[in-house]
């Protein structure tokens, strides 16, 4: 395999980050995968961690070096990470389980399978244009969908942050899947919260990613969308990966897994100590912090089996 890949997170105006971000890839393999927090203090970013970090694991495991079937591994880890989350509210005894949502996307043999929850959304762009995208779980897309709002509507309506599906929380998810899509050289495959592609919308999110290095692209992009979200910014979070085929001249920063040790990874995946502002009224201290480092560690190894 051959890609540029890059990715950031931002708090935003918020007082906590509850984005979680990750890449992983083997020699044949690459996951990305990013997922939103909702919830209150504390809780909403760890329904993020725990389902960011059990898919990064169980990828870690299952691409040997690449997977067995890439639809069944998103839809078991996808599920297992939900089962994850909903086991530690009850070890918590908390009163409703913490949502997150969560897309994630596997790349082997040229092509992409996606899935999703909510409305982080997957873009594929092609020569400029959106080729793909996912559509978002929400009340508003219902709406449009129906007619019975239009796209501008959707961008203010008070109702447009409602989603109908998430890991975590008292329902079962209603997890999306793609089709398998053939990737060609110079795709562009783009992942983000709602706080980057809200802001953008979905030309100026394509137009920002095409013809520039993505490296460079992703945080001039994040800039912009936290110039236009202004005083009301949430979190914000991107990884967005340009396929090349081998033959292609690329950047120096290009990843080529060809000479990749069979049961080699290299993986970005954020950390929970890293997600916080350095000092406001929510601030851990380094005791609680390990505590819930513990915590989603033990709740993510009771369905790592």
């Amino acid at each position: 395999m051959k890609f540029t890949i890059f990715q950031d997170s931002r708090i935003g105006s918020r007082k906590t980050n509850q984005d979680r971000t990750a890449y992983s890839f083997s020699r044949d393999a690459l996951l990305m995968v990013i997922a939103d927090g909702m919830g209150g203090h504390l809780h909403g970013e760890i329904a993020a961690q725990i389902a960011v970090q059990f898919i990064v694991q169980a990828f870690q495991r299952e691409a040997a070096p690449a997977l067995s079937d890439p639809v069944f591994f998103l839809s078991r880890a996808l599920g297992n990470a939900h089962n994850a989350i909903i086991d530690y509210a009850y070890d918590k005894r908390l009163a409703e389980a913490p949502r997150t949502t969560v897309v994630a996307c596997v790349v082997q043999d040229g092509f992409a399978n996606w899935a999703h929850a909510g409305d982080s959304r997957l873009y594929v762009l092609r020569r400029g244009h959106v080729a793909e995208r996912t559509s978002d779980h929400s009340r508003v897309q219902l709406m449009l969908e129906q007619g019975l709002i239009d796209a501008e509507g959707a961008a203010t309506h008070p109702g447009r942050n409602r989603i109908y599906s998430c890991l975590g929380g008292n329902h079962a998810p209603q997890i999306e899947f793609s089709r398998r899509f053939a990737l060609r050289d110079g795709d562009t495959v783009a992942l983000c919260t709602d706080g980057a592609w809200g802001p953008l919308g979905d030309d100026a999110l394509a137009e920002g990613l095409t013809g520039v290095d993505v490296i460079k692209a992703v945080p001039v992009l994040l800039d912009r969308a936290e110039d236009v979200a202004g005083h009301s910014c949430d979190n914000l979070s991107m990884i967005a990966m340009r396929w090349h085929n081998p033959s292609t001249e690329t950047p120096s920063e290009t990843v080529s897994t060809r000479t990749m040790a069979v049961d080699a990874f290299t993986t970005q995946l954020d950390t929970f100590e890293r997600t916080r502002s350095p000092a406001n009224e929510f601030e851990l201290t380094d005791d609680e912090i390990e505590r819930a480092i513990a915590e989603i560690n033990a709740a993510i190894h009771k369905f790592s089996q």
